[in-house]
This record gives structure tokens, sequence and C-alpha cells, in this order.
């Protein structure tokens, strides 16, 4: 009698990763933007300078210019023998004398030094500028912000790949840059699986059928789509039949670079996104080793990437953020996608080694360790909410209370 062949071993999610990266070569149009409208893309084109900044040596202080060799005792008293307000250009300084500067005005010729409001006296004299005592003896330099010091003419201040911030647009918009050159927005559509599946606002809680359950994946799927600049389309709730997936799966392929689906990726007989994938185009990765999550998926139907995520909802929200955003990051062109974890303290005990790498949700404590929420289960969306982030453990490691874990913040993820 022939044994059924076995299924094949859960795949690492490192190498699950890395294959999934591999596939998303970027292959996005360009497209040029505002400046002010470019927050969240990735960049397709260097930002290179044509000008230094700050193109004078400038001061940093609301103050007095000098020279500090008049200034060698505190006390030292100058005439004021200028004004110089940002945006203006003085004469060379004297020596005996200093000038009324303002933050960002042009350092005059012959001034070496800022001396700042509050380290002066002013000793005014009718029909003049009047005098100033300086109060501290100032060192050569001091309060200058040096000519080039934030970027030279030709510096590569944004590298291709990069993914613009608020900081990224004020560095751009310094240089002189209106526009950018970035990655279109991935066209993705949305879709999820199930018959048990109700949305809100549809039905009323008291009016719920027994075993429906609300969408809450389409939400947060949304979102997250979203706050990765893509250009979203939804196509709601498919029924749990072959015939209706493979015709929504049809329909999602013809213009859109990624179709996620949620639901229907595991083993039962109402389960049709392998097999509807199969029947329209091919499935490169099935099962992970991975908790939660296991269930995932990824093939392509013509030009169309798809991925398939479980439908708990924990497992959805980190295949999404583990997986399927470093696959669109990627895909734009960026450069930096996979998250960074940081060494922290877990402030509980964690016997339970499982033989899949597992990700608890956790948050940080007034002590600067981690707490473990008490309900690791895959179900259970209130850990997300609750937790600012996920302790990566690998399959088989157990820890105690004190042990060094590797924490891995939400707020990397959903930036």
């Amino acid at each position: 009698m022939s044994r059924p062949s076995e299924r094949p071993p859960l795949m690492p999610l490192d190498e699950a990763l890395a294959s999934l990266l591999a596939k998303a070569e970027p292959r996005l149009d360009n497209e040029s933007v505002s400046t002010f409208e470019a927050d969240g893309r990735v960049l397709a084109q260097d930002v290179e300078s044509g000008l230094t900044v700050p193109p004078r040596d400038n001061s940093s202080m609301d103050g007095y210019a000098v020279r500090a060799a008049d200034c060698a005792t505190a006390g030292a008293v100058l005439t004021v023998a200028q004004r110089i307000p940002a945006g203006s250009v003085g004469t060379p300084l004297a020596a005996g004398t200093a000038a009324r500067i303002f933050t960002g005005a042009q350092i005059p010729e012959g001034a070496d030094a800022v001396v700042m409001q509050e380290d002066t006296g002013a000793l005014p004299e009718d029909g003049s500028l009047g005098r100033v005592r300086i109060d501290m003896v100032p060192a050569a330099g001091q309060w200058i912000r040096r000519a080039g010091e934030d970027v030279a003419a030709g510096d590569v201040v944004l590298a291709r790949g990069e993914r613009l911030t608020p900081a990224a647009l004020g560095l751009a918009a310094s240089v002189g840059f209106d526009r950018l050159q970035v990655a279109r927005r991935p066209r993705v559509v949305l879709l999820s699986t199930g018959d048990e599946l109700v949305m809100p606002g549809e039905v009323a809680p008291e009016a719920m059928k027994p075993g429906a359950i609300y969408n809450s994946n389409r939400f947060f799927m949304r979102a997250l789509l979203t706050r990765l600049g893509c250009d979203v389309s939804d196509l709601g709730i498919v029924p749990d039949r072959r015939d209706a997936t493979i015709d929504a799966l049809r329909t999602a392929a013809e213009h859109h670079d990624l179709i996620v689906t949620t639901g229907g990726v595991s083993v039962g007989e109402e389960d049709h996104i392998k097999a509807a994938v199969e029947a329209l185009g091919e499935l490169q990765l099935w099962s992970l080793s991975m908790k939660p999550g296991k269930p995932f998926a990824y093939g392509r139907i013509g030009n169309a990437h798809v991925t398939g995520l479980p439908g708990n909802p924990v497992s959805s929200f980190l295949t999404f953020l583990l997986l399927v955003r470093p696959f669109l990051l990627t895909l734009q062109g960026a450069t930096r996608v996979a998250p960074e974890p940081v060494a922290m303290r877990a402030d509980f005990d964690w016997p339970r080694a499982d033989r899949r790498r597992e990700f608890l949700r956790a948050r940080r404590n007034a002590a600067g360790g981690l707490d473990l929420f008490p309900n690791q289960s895959s179900g259970v969306l209130t850990s997300a909410v609750w937790g600012d982030g996920v302790i990566d453990t690998p399959a088989g490691q157990s820890f105690r209370k004190g042990d060094t874990v590797q924490f891995i913040s939400f707020a990397s993820l959903l930036a």
C-alpha cells in the first residue's frame, strides 16, 4: 500500500524573505513629483547639490560679531559699528569694534567669533549704535556656522533608493529641488476570502449569525498599504468557492503590480487561494516556519505578484510587516527594507520553546525592559494594539527574565 506523499518542510522566514526580495526586482516606472508631495516615496535618482550650504560663514546666534583678540578679558567694551540682519552683508570689521548680528547673517570680514546676546551688556549712546560690554572671553570660531559645513557643491545629499522623510524633503529643498524623481506608486489590489466575514456597519453586533465575524483584516491591511504609498484597489470579500476565487484573481491580475489576499491559504477544503493561483499562474512559495503566520503563499499570475496572507488577524498583520512590506519597498527600488532589531532585556520568563521562529507581542516598560502580552494567540488583535513591537525568538529557544532578546518595534515597521 503506497503512502501519501509527505508535505515539504516549512520554509525558514529568512529564506522566504530572500526569495521574495529576489523576485521583487525594481520594475516600476519613475515619475516627477513636487517635493511637497514626495513624503514616503522612494527616490529614483540621486539628489546632487549644485551649491554649498551654508554658502558663507554665518552666525548661529543673535549677538555680536567680534574679533576674539579684542575681548581678551571679560568686560571688554567695544563700539558697535554696524548692524547685520539676516540677508544683509556687512562691511569689514575694524579693530576695537563689534557688529550687531542676527541668526543666519553673514559674518563680516575680520570677525572670528560671535558672542550671544545673553553674554553681553548694551551701553547705548545718543546718535550712534552705542557700545557693548562683552561679559565673557570668546573662543575663536564660537557660534559661527562655517561655509559648506552642511553640504558642499557636488555632494550627493540623498541617494537613489532612499525612502523620503520630512527631513529629506527639507534637505532637497535646501539645495534647490522643487521636484524629485521617484518610483511610481505600486498598484495593489486587496481581497478577502471567507463566507464567515461580514463588514462593520452592514450587520449590527446583535444580529450577527453564529460563526460570523467582522472583517478586521480589510481595515488594517488597507491602512498598511496606504502608509507604504500604494494605490489601493479593494475587491471586498470573495465567497469561499474555487470559481469565485479564480474569477477574482483573474480580474485583479489585469492592472495591478501586486495582489494581496487574506484568508484561504491554509489546507482546509474551503481554502482556495493556492489552487486558484496554480490554475491561473504559478505558486512559488507556500507555508513558513513562523509563528504566528505559517499559512503564507507567494506566486505570479501574468505580470502580477500574488501574496496570500493568513486569515487570523495577528498572523496577517505580522506576515505583512515582515514579508510584504519589504517586498513592496524593494519593488520601488528602496535600499533599506529589513527591520532593525534592538537588544533589550526581557522582564519575564519564556520557557515554551517552539519549533518555529516565534514573534511575541511585547511592549517597553518604565524600567527599560519588555513586558509580554499574556495571550499570544494569532487571533488576539488586542495584543498588536497593546504592544509596541515583537520579540524575535529563534526556533527552539526559550529565555528567562533578565535575558537579552531581539526587539523589533512597530514604529520601525509602520513608518
